[in-house]
């Protein structure tokens, strides 16, 4: 009796979760190789996609996925399914990112390498499949990244991740709230400061640069 009750249990709390995902997390439970195979495939751009913007540097963005997803392995029994697997995966990510930053703080690590050192292989799986461009396209668009990602660097970590969030991977005020554990108002108050901060680090930018 004991048994069917914690299966039921288990069942009602993926009530929040798609009916695929909760059969790939289950098989991943079940410790199939091939499910957390497809798990990883399904989510690995945006991780290091996202990694790398918070980060700044791309070497560390490899690593940081690598700790993601042994984060995931390890705690995925921990995964309730109140919200989507991707919105839970955002925030390991997330907390990996910030204390790999507190990390180098710690050791007077603060220069990351720029997005003009990330190799070509790097910026593929960052990137989503663009048309094609211009040579003089290319160029243009890689100097407004270099530019962006560079203020972005400049304004404060918690910042910047709702900013990556809302405006880069397209999660709503709410799913934000749920992937970072915050109330709604208070991701859109920071969202606002935010974009005031990254306007005021694009200007500052642009002054310097004249």
């Amino acid at each position: 009796m004991a048994s069917r009750e914690m299966a039921l249990s288990q069942t009602d709390a993926f009530t929040g979760a798609a009916p695929v995902e909760r059969g790939l997390v289950e098989q991943c439970r079940r410790g199939d190789p091939e499910a957390f195979a497809r798990l990883v495939a399904l989510h690995e751009s945006m991780v290091y996609n996202l990694g790398a913007r918070l980060l700044g540097d791309g070497e560390e963005a490899r690593d940081l996925a690598q700790d993601v997803f042994l984060q995931v392995y390890r705690t995925l029994g921990r995964f309730e399914g109140r919200s989507s697997l991707k919105t839970w995966i955002y925030r390991i990510v997330v907390n990996q990112a910030r204390n790999r930053q507190r990390w180098w703080r710690r050791r007077r690590r603060d220069a990351s390498r720029p997005l003009d050192d990330i190799t070509a292989a790097d910026e593929a799986r960052m990137a989503d499949a663009r048309p094609s461009e211009s040579p003089f396209d290319q160029m243009a668009r890689r100097e407004r990244e270099r530019q962006l990602q560079a203020a972005l660097l400049v304004v404060s970590f918690d910042h910047r991740a709702i900013l990556l969030l809302r405006e880069v991977e397209g999660l709503s005020c709410e799913q934000i709230a749920s992937a970072l554990a915050l109330p709604e108002g208070t991701v859109k108050s920071r969202l606002a400061r935010a974009r005031e901060s990254l306007r005021q680090a694009v200007v500052a930018a642009e002054e310097k640069s004249r």
